[in-house]
């Protein structure tokens, strides 16, 4: 069984690369303020392209009465460097991350260093000043094989000192519930939290699930199809859909729902209202 604990309700929003994109984030982040998550998460982009607007986003929303749980990972990253950035999180009243695995600038001939790694060494640095997050693949991840070798990089990173979870998205409960059962079953213990993606675009969905591994039912599929130049009609057909999935995944005893927002505050508001999640213990 997973611990208990409250449950979270979170949105994730990554760093715009342009003066417009800041100034659109700024107004979404004031919108979704209202829905009071119990934090936000603010990704560090491939590379680590983005951890210098990582770091920015973090210390502006936090100075603003936001938690902030900044994504870090090693990537091109050298020990030094993170030991700095934790550094400065701790300095600035960060007390929760999400730590990844990251990717190699293409040509590197570094060697690849995994989320698992990653957490021991923030344990090593840090001990207990930070909540860890660290990601799972109920779908399971683009290089495993097998559910067994999913699972098995999952528990390295629990035994490392991650203290919670979150999924990648998906739009089938089942593939969730099976997931943290055979997770429970094989020593998992800590809360996994489902990700949750708003459908408002067919396009884009369709290139990050191929890109990630994330299944698109069949049934969806054809639905979102038939909807991909009625941008109105999709979003409300979406809104639809990831409400439902979001009412059997609570009420199967998901431990929370973390939103990718995308950015985008119009779908992530309306399920968040459908569900109530205002009102529950955040």
């Amino acid at each position: 069984m997973q611990e208990k604990s409250e449950n979270q309700f979170s949105i994730e929003f990554f760093p715009p690369k342009t003066i417009s994109g800041e100034a659109k984030l700024d107004g979404v982040f004031d919108k979704l303020s209202r829905l009071k998550p119990h934090f936000y998460s603010i990704t560090y982009g491939a590379n680590g392209s983005t951890k210098r607007g990582t770091q920015e986003l973090t210390f502006r929303y936090q100075q603003m009465g936001a938690n902030i749980a900044p994504h870090i990972s090693f990537g091109d990253t050298s020990e030094k460097d993170i030991i700095g950035l934790l550094r400065e999180y701790k300095k600035s009243g960060v007390g929760r991350i999400v730590a990844l695995r990251g990717d190699l600038p293409k040509g590197s001939n570094e060697k690849l260093r995994y989320a698992s790694e990653l957490v021991e060494f923030i344990r090593e640095k840090t001990a207990d000043q930070f909540h860890i997050d660290v990601a799972c693949y109920p779908e399971l991840h683009p290089e495993s094989d097998s559910i067994k070798t999913e699972v098995k990089h999952f528990k390295n990173k629990v035994d490392a000192g991650a203290n919670s979870a979150i999924t990648q998205y998906f739009y089938n409960p089942d593939a969730y519930f099976h997931y943290r059962d055979y997770c429970a079953q094989n020593g998992i213990n800590i809360p996994i939290v489902p990700g949750i993606m708003p459908i408002t675009n067919y396009n884009n969905l369709s290139r990050f699930s191929t890109n990630c591994g994330a299944e698109i039912p069949r049934w969806l599929r054809f639905r979102l199809e038939e909807l991909r130049d009625d941008k109105r009609g999709l979003q409300e057909y979406g809104i639809e859909v990831v409400t439902e999935l979001c009412e059997k995944l609570l009420a199967g005893g998901a431990p929370g729902l973390h939103f990718y927002s995308m950015n985008l505050s119009a779908s992530v508001t309306r399920i968040w209202d459908n569900l109530s999640l205002s009102g529950k213990d955040n």
